[in-house]
C-alpha cells in the first residue's frame, strides 16, 4: 500500500469545482499522522494565503505570485469585512464554510468558485499579462475608483470581475471639461471573449484607454501583446 494525494469521486462535471476545493483543503491543511478523512475545520488565514499563492503559481505556471495587497483584497472578500486592517486579518482563521460553502454576499457563488474562475481565466488567456505585471487583478471596484479618480483622462487598470466568475474588466477614468472625473468599468471579458480577440488587441482597439496606471503609455505596456495585424491597415 502507498499513501496518495486526496481523491474525490464525482458523478457529474458540475461537481468538479467542489471536488477541487476538497482536494486543495485536504492536501494543504491535513496532518500527516491524522485519522483518515479528518481535516481541520478552520485554518490560519496566513496559511490560506500561502496555499492560494502556491495554487495560483502552479496552475498559471508563472513565477509572479500574489502580493500583499492581493491578500488584503482576498481577506476582505472571504471575511466580508472592509473595516479591518491587513494586520487584523493576519491573526484570523478561515473556515471551510467561508472557503467553499457560504455564498458571497449579493453573489451566486462561493469564494473558491470565484477564485477558481480567476485561475482558469488567467491560465487560459492572461498568463503573459499577469507575468508582466500588467494586471492588478485582485482589487476592489471601490479602491479602483479611489486610485483612478485623481488621474488624467484615459488612465486605466485591469481587475478581475467581482460579479462574474472568470471575467477580467478594464476600469478607466473619464475626465470632463469641468475637471470632474468618473471611473467607468467596461463589461468583463470572459475566456470565450478573449479566445476570439486577445486582451492586448482589445486594449489597442479602445481609443479611450491611454495610460496604464500609474503612467505607462498603453502601447509601451501592451505593445508586445498586440497581434501584428491591424484592422484596416494598408
Amino acid at each position: 500500500q502507498v499513501l496518495s494525494l486526496p481523491i474525490v469521486v464525482i458523478v457529474h462535471g458540475n461537481q468538479d469545482n467542489n471536488a477541487k476545493a476538497t482536494v486543495l483543503w485536504d492536501n494543504a491543511f491535513s496532518e500527516i499522522d491524522r485519522v483518515p478523512f479528518v481535516v481541520a475545520e478552520r485554518v490560519p488565514w496566513e496559511k490560506m494565503c500561502d496555499t492560494l499563492n502556491l495554487k495560483f503559481m502552479a496552475e498559471v505556471q508563472t513565477t509572479k505570485g500574489l502580493l500583499k495587497e492581493h491578500y488584503f483584497f482576498l481577506a476582505q472578500k472571504i471575511f466580508n469585512d472592509h473595516s479591518a486592517s491587513l494586520e487584523d486579518f493576519q491573526s484570523r482563521s478561515v473556515s471551510w464554510a467561508q472557503f467553499n460553502k457560504e455564498i458571497l454576499p449579493s453573489r451566486g457563488f462561493t469564494f473558491w468558485q470565484w477564485f477558481d474562475g480567476v485561475l482558469d481565466l488567467t491560465k487560459r488567456c492572461l498568463k503573459s499579462y499577469w507575468s508582466d505585471r500588467l494586471i492588478v487583478g485582485f482589487i476592489s471596484k471601490q479602491y479602483v475608483c479611489k486610485l483612478l479618480s485623481t488621474e488624467p483622462d484615459g488612465t486605466f487598470l485591469l481587475r478581475f470581475s467581482d460579479s462574474e466568475i472568470g471575467g477580467v474588466t478594464i476600469a478607466h477614468v473619464i475626465r470632463g471639461k469641468d475637471g470632474s472625473s468618473q471611473v467607468e468599468n467596461i463589461q468583463p471579458f470572459s475566456a470565450k471573449d478573449l479566445s476570439i480577440r486577445s486582451l492586448g488587441d482589445r486594449i489597442r482597439d479602445l481609443g479611450q484607454l491611454r495610460n496604464l496606471y500609474p503612467n505607462i503609455p498603453k502601447d509601451q505596456a501592451f505593445g508586445s501583446h498586440y497581434n501584428s495585424e491591424w484592422p484596416g491597415a494598408g
